[in-house]
């Protein structure tokens, strides 16, 4: 079987809107990459960009269950001799309210220029309102 390359301006970019107040974190975030990697789609390839715009509002009141707000830990490290730097999930969502969502969404991209081009079609708001009315996206339902 040979394998199918489909031109960019043939593929068939939709937008969509999910709405993240009171849903789990990593089932929105296993949805919107799904949607953005372009699996949903017949014309799927790994090596190529074929996904839809995901909008995510709403993004700064996902849940989590049990007492993983207060127990789950982001690190980063500065780059200096100990400067390994940790954040609770409280912490970090009361810094930068769309973040943790953000990771969970970049940790199932697969990695490399194509994780990181994909990443640029999720738009997370933390509003009920978005700036891309005008695109006419469909509300998805998780």
């Amino acid at each position: 079987m040979k394998t199918e390359f489909v031109k960019p301006a043939k593929v068939e970019r939709k937008w969509f809107v999910i709405d993240a107040e009171g849903k789990s974190l990593g089932r929105i975030a296993a949805k919107a990459a799904s949607i953005v990697r372009g699996k949903e789609k017949a014309i799927f390839a790994p090596h190529q960009e074929v996904g839809d715009f995901v909008v995510v509002v709403n993004a700064d009141k996902v849940a989590l269950t049990g007492r993983k707000a207060q127990q789950k830990l982001y690190h980063h490290h500065t780059g200096y001799p100990g400067g390994l730097k940790t954040l609770t999930f409280e912490k970090l969502l009361a810094r930068h309210p769309t973040s943790p969502l953000e990771l969970a969404i970049k940790g199932m991209l697969p990695k490399g220029p194509l994780g990181r081009k994909l990443l640029k079609n999720v738009k997370l708001c933390t509003g009920t309102g978005h700036p891309h009315e005008a695109q006419n996206p469909q509300v998805i339902e998780i």
